[in-house]
């Protein structure tokens, strides 16, 4: 019995990084090619039919590049730093559900996804500290008071589902919405959740990691390229997991019009990517003092209403 249950544990993981790479890697070359049509530019042309080998070239120059260490730098944490991110980000996607098939079905995994969210900002605030890099640990700095004032809203949003649900699992929550989408039955904790997401994922318009005018590349500043193609991929992994956990926890998951299926999530899960592009090529970046106030005082005072809405309706 344990041996067939880790078999399964391996199968799953083996899909789910499988899916995450495709996803990865298709979302990366979308999303070149769509802000490009937005900017009025072709994005990836060459390389294969519609630039679709674009990616893959840029994996191979930037993995055969020197990698190149800061002088001062720490390199333990400065080297630790980044594959602890890209550990916990497809740690964070292992525990996503598909459909039957998943690792933990605990009723508290949800909280738990929101706790690996919570190390996040530590991992930024080592790799910024430790490159020795006045602008990496300024952008560091930045990316701390943005995760931090975006995590308290997101939380209590969690809380709401939890509390109608009467569960933290997230099989649980899909199956809640089998009749009836959670975007509808709280629709303001949809957009504080959205929000928040985007925050975490550190996506248009908060995307203050890489404010090109002011810090370079942010805290990955002073980061190799092996590093720095790692970092990417990274940001797409995160890019994939936001736009999966919206589709479980706010659109119905595997619930469709015609029965239920993992197709329905992937299809939803996509939607959602392209709508997370879109923002990217419409919006601009918001100041840190604008991005801080709408974190603080209107998704705060946003999502208490929302659970005090669950709370009245239930």
């Amino acid at each position: 019995m344990l041996i067939n249950e880790l078999i399964e544990i391996i199968e799953y993981f083996i899909i789910m990084l499988i899916t995450a790479f495709a996803f990865a890697y298709f979302f990366g070359w979308l999303e070149r090619k769509f802000v490009g049509k937005f900017q009025r530019r072709h994005g990836p042309t060459y390389l294969g039919k519609f630039g679709l080998l674009q990616n893959l070239a840029d994996f191979f120059k930037l993995l055969t590049k020197e990698q190149v260490w800061p002088k001062k730098a720490d390199k333990l944490l400065f080297l630790v730093s980044v594959f602890l991110i890209a550990g916990f980000t497809l740690y964070l996607v292992m525990l996503l559900p598909i459909y039957n098939f998943y690792i933990i079905n605990s009723s508290i995994i949800l909280l738990l996804i929101f706790i690996i969210l919570s190390f996040l900002p530590i991992l930024i605030a080592l790799n910024g500290y430790s490159s020795s890099n006045k602008f990496a640990m300024i952008s560091a700095q930045r990316s701390i008071l943005l995760l931090i004032s975006f995590e308290i809203p997101l939380f209590l949003v969690l809380i709401s589902i939890g509390y109608y649900v009467h569960s933290y699992s997230i099989v649980s929550i899909v199956n809640a919405q089998s009749n009836l989408w959670f975007l509808f039955i709280m629709p303001i904790g949809f957009f504080v959740f959205l929000m928040a997401l985007l925050a975490e994922m550190e996506r248009t318009p908060f995307d203050l990691r890489e404010a090109d005018s002011e810090l370079i590349a942010g805290w990955l500043t002073d980061t190799g390229a092996p590093y720095y193609m790692l970092a990417l991929f990274v940001d797409y992994i995160r890019s994939f997991f936001g736009a999966a956990i919206i589709s479980l926890l706010f659109l119905g998951g595997w619930y469709g019009p015609f029965g239920n299926s993992f197709i329905w999530l992937f299809i939803k899960t996509i939607f959602v990517a392209l709508f997370i592009m879109f923002i990217r090529a419409i919006a601009i970046r918001m100041r840190i003092d604008r991005i801080l106030y709408f974190g603080w005082i209107v998704l705060l005072a946003l999502s208490i209403i929302n659970l005090y809405l669950v709370y009245l309706g239930y």
